[in-house]
């Protein structure tokens, strides 16, 4: 593209691909929850799903266990295909249940910061995924009842630690435009400073 008119470094930076870029801005949450929630979840449906995987196969050849050297290769084989089959889809289960949950989460706290509720975004969003857990999980009332009071237990955490790492960065705050004026008045002599 020329422009007529326009110096050189007026057309370099209309072609600069920096400035045809564009730029989001996603906080880290976003993908840092969702993401560990996918790994936890896959650990746990692997070793879920590969051991119950590994019980079926044992309880459905139970009655014809295998009599050659070239049976229990096969028998054995099968197995390990069956539990490393079994694992995967547990695997997969448990990822995206977790998932899911997980962006329940950063989804209600975001929502409730966007409506203006932030002071309590922590606190609702815990309860909130409780919900989604007894739902997800089909939890019956009593199991719902103990989640709920466990994500309000774990949302007033939540919350107690964010003042506190708000307090704690205050004080950092502070004390280190202390530190600046101090070192801008080094140069003046004692009579000076008051």
């Amino acid at each position: 593209m020329i422009l007529q008119g326009a110096s050189t470094n007026e057309r370099d930076e209309l072609d600069s691909p920096a400035r045809n870029a564009i730029h989001l801005t996603i906080p880290a949450r976003f993908y840092l929850v969702p993401g560990a929630a996918i790994i936890v979840g896959t650990a746990i449906g692997l070793l879920r799903g590969s051991q119950k995987a590994s019980l079926r196969f044992l309880a459905e050849n139970v009655h014809r266990p295998p009599t050659t050297v070239q049976g229990w290769y096969f028998y054995n084989k099968t197995k390990n295909y069956k539990v490393l089959l079994g694992g995967l889809q547990g695997a997969g289960l448990e990822a995206s249940k977790l998932a899911l949950i997980a962006v329940g989460w950063v989804g209600i706290e975001e929502g409730l910061q966007r409506v203006g509720w932030g002071e309590v975004s922590e606190l609702g969003a815990a309860v909130g995924t409780a919900g989604i857990f007894s739902a997800v999980y089909r939890l019956p009332w009593k199991a719902t009842r103990r989640t709920l009071i466990l994500g309000l237990i774990m949302g007033s955490s939540l919350k107690m630690l964010a003042l506190g790492r708000q307090q704690l960065q205050m004080r950092a705050d502070v004390l280190g435009t202390e530190d600046m004026a101090e070192d801008g008045n080094e140069g003046l002599s004692e009579d000076k400073r008051t």
